[in-house]
């Protein structure tokens, strides 16, 4: 669903990513991990046709981009750091203006279920300016799936969470992996995203280091790799 080959970008003299080769099957649930500045979040733009890549391939469903960008745009629904809801506007309002963007068919049925889907059907007519992060960060979901998107795209979600919301989020993505979408996640909670994914991707200095099927390791066997793969790209970096 997702094939990345040789992705480069590249600001003035500042390489970000190096060359990046990441495919992610039809189905298939990735989490992307790496310290800060590693190129995740460059690479999520790139993905959701934010951002141009300086060299490289990038394909979605099959469709080239940028290319083919306005295409790939109606198959992906992406969660970032903003998240796109109007604070004035009620939780309703909010994804009856999406359903709205996207010419959705039985568009006010669609937002009543979405808001269920989320457990927010109780608070439809509340301003989001009232909502907790965690409430926020739930209808942001409800928002980027309204359109039942094949791909969706998260970057890192759990951020300000409190425990008892990063589980309602856990289920909504458990919820959202059965049901057939492919995700890929940004996140830099390492245990938590490897819970929950199909397969990890460690992301250093704008290189894939190394992938692992998250069912063949264990989270401290994990932390461990993280370790020494970072550590041994920083070492290589540092030495003339």
């Amino acid at each position: 669903m997702i094939q990345i080959q040789g992705l480069v970008k590249q600001y003035g003299l500042n390489l970000v990513l190096r060359g990046v080769d990441l495919q992610v099957a039809e189905g298939e649930f990735v989490t992307l991990v790496g310290s800060n500045g590693a190129g995740k979040s460059t690479l999520m733009r790139i993905v959701a046709t934010l951002l141009q890549p300086t060299s490289g391939q990038v394909q979605i469903g099959g469709w080239q981009l940028p290319k083919h960008a306005a295409k790939v745009r109606r198959h992906i629904g992406l969660v970032s750091h903003q998240s796109l809801l109007y604070g004035d506007l009620t939780a309703a309002e909010n994804l009856d203006f999406f359903a709205r963007l996207y010419r959705l068919d039985n568009s006010s049925e669609r937002v009543m279920a979405a808001l269920k889907k989320v457990g927010l059907f109780a608070r439809q007519r509340d301003p989001v300016s009232t909502f907790s992060r965690g409430m926020v960060q739930r209808l942001t979901i409800a928002r980027a799936t309204l359109h039942e998107p094949d791909v969706l795209l998260l970057d890192e979600p759990y951020t300000g969470l409190d425990q008892d919301a990063s589980q309602l989020l856990d289920d909504l993505l458990r919820q959202e992996h059965s049901h057939g979408r492919t995700i890929l996640m940004i996140t830099h909670d390492l245990t938590h995203g490897l819970n929950l994914c199909d397969r990890t991707a460690i992301l250093n200095r704008g290189k894939i280091v190394h992938q692992v099927n998250s069912r063949d390791v264990t989270a401290s066997e994990f932390l461990a790799l993280y370790t020494g793969y970072t550590r041994n790209q920083k070492d290589k970096a540092a030495t003339p």
